[in-house]
């Protein structure tokens, strides 16, 4: 297996609404050389915001097609990384759900995908790698 990868709810709604950076999202999904995983924390964001825009079946079909596909691997939250997301919500910048997928790119040693402005601070501060979808 190649890279690894998190996709934060930015980069998951990029896909989505086909915004700046979606084709980097769907090459890196369907590419045989990466690993790609999710926090649960960032997925029930992509959730709430498609059941908010679209409605509830909008929301149900993009949960079949992330858990069906099978190469987005849907991480939980055990406490210990709810704790490590605490500790990076302590750095200011971020909600609680972002820290989540900061969280488990640095517990995982891989690159998070995103094109929130707001993991600047974060990728300096914490010491972990970003691919920008800008």
């Amino acid at each position: 297996m190649g890279e690894r990868y998190v996709l934060d709810s930015h980069a998951m709604m990029a896909l989505l609404e086909n915004e700046k950076g979606s084709q980097l999202v769907a090459d890196l999904i369907t590419s045989d050389d990466t690993e790609i995983h999710m926090s649960v924390v960032n997925l029930g964001e992509v959730y709430y915001i498609v059941m908010r825009e679209y409605g509830e079946e909008s929301a149900v079909e993009l949960e079949e097609k992330v858990l069906q596909t099978g190469k987005i691997k849907i991480a939980d939250a055990p406490w210990e990384r709810v704790k490590a997301a605490a500790r990076l919500k302590t750095m200011g910048g971020l909600s609680f759900a972002d820290c989540f997928g900061a969280a488990l790119a640095r517990e995982l040693e891989a690159t998070l995908v995103t094109g929130d402005p707001e993991f600047e601070k974060l990728e300096r501060t914490a010491r972990f790698r970003v691919l920008w979808l800008a």
